[in-house]
C-alpha cells in the first residue's frame, strides 16, 4: 500500500538535510538509522506509529559516543529536538521487540540543520524589498502547507487502517453469529423431534 514505500528520499537544500521515510518494522524486530552530524548542528526528530498493532514502538537516540539523548517506550508519536554536542555519527533505533506477532508501519522526518534564508544578508546594505518579502512569506507558508500535508496523509493512513481492521473484525463477527444462529436452529429442531418421538413411543407401548 501507498504509506508502506518511501514518502520523500533524502532531501537536500544548501545547509539543511532532511530524511523522511515511512517503513514496515516486524513484529520482534528493531531497526536503526545512522546519520552523519557536526557539532553545533541543531536536530529534529519525530516520528509517528501509522498502523499495527497499539499504534506504539519504542525509539531510542544515541550520540557517537554512546549516550542516550532520548528514549521513550511504546509510544504512538513524538518529537524531540537536539543540538550536537559532537561530531560524529548519531543513532537513533525504532524496537517491536515487546510485539509477538504485530508488525507496525513507522514513519519519521530527521531534520539536521537550519533552513537557509531565501536572501543572505551577507554583502546587502539594503533592508528586503516588498517582493523579496512576499517571497520570504510565500516560501514560509508553503513549508507548512507540506508539514500539514504529511500529517493529513498519515492520519489518513492511519484511519483507513483501522476502518480495514474494524471492518474485519465486524464480518468475522457477522461470521460467527449466523453459525450460532445455526447451531441453535438445529439445535431446536432436534429438541422439539425429541420430544414427539418419545411421546409417539409412549403411546405404542400402551395400547398393546
Amino acid at each position: 500500500m501507498a504509506w508502506f514505500l518511501l514518502l520523500c528520499a533524502p532531501l537536500m537544500f544548501g545547509w539543511i538535510r532532511a530524511s523522511e521515510l515511512t517503513f514496515e518494522l516486524p513484529d520482534n524486530a528493531k531497526q536503526c538509522f545512522y546519520e552523519d552530524i557536526t557539532i553545533g548542528t541543531k536536530c529534529t526528530l519525530e516520528f509517528q506509529v501509522v498502523t499495527g498493532g497499539h499504534y506504539d514502538v519504542d525509539c531510542r537516540l544515541e550520540d557517537p559516543d554512546g549516550t542516550v539523548l532520548y528514549k521513550e517506550m511504546k509510544k504512538q508519536y513524538d518529537s524531540f529536538t537536539f543540538t550536537a554536542s559532537r561530531n560524529g555519527t548519531f543513532k537513533f533505533c525504532f524496537s517491536n521487540e515487546f510485539s509477538t506477532f504485530t508488525h507496525k508501519t513507522v514513519y519519521f522526518d530527521f531534520q539536521v540543520g537550519d533552513d537557509p534564508p531565501l536572501f543572505p544578508s551577507e554583502n546587502r546594505v539594503t533592508a528586503l524589498t516588498q517582493m523579496e518579502s512576499a517571497c520570504v512569506s510565500i516560501h514560509e507558508a508553503l513549508k507548512s502547507v507540506i508539514d500539514y500535508q504529511t500529517h493529513f496523509r498519515l492520519r489518513e493512513a492511519q484511519g483507513r487502517s483501522r476502518a480495514e481492521d474494524l471492518n474485519t473484525r465486524v464480518a468475522f463477527w457477522s461470521i460467527g453469529e449466523a453459525f450460532i444462529l445455526l447451531v441453535v436452529s438445529i439445535s431446536q429442531v432436534l429438541l422439539l423431534r425429541s420430544f414427539f418421538s418419545d411421546k409417539k413411543t409412549t403411546t405404542t407401548r400402551m395400547g398393546s
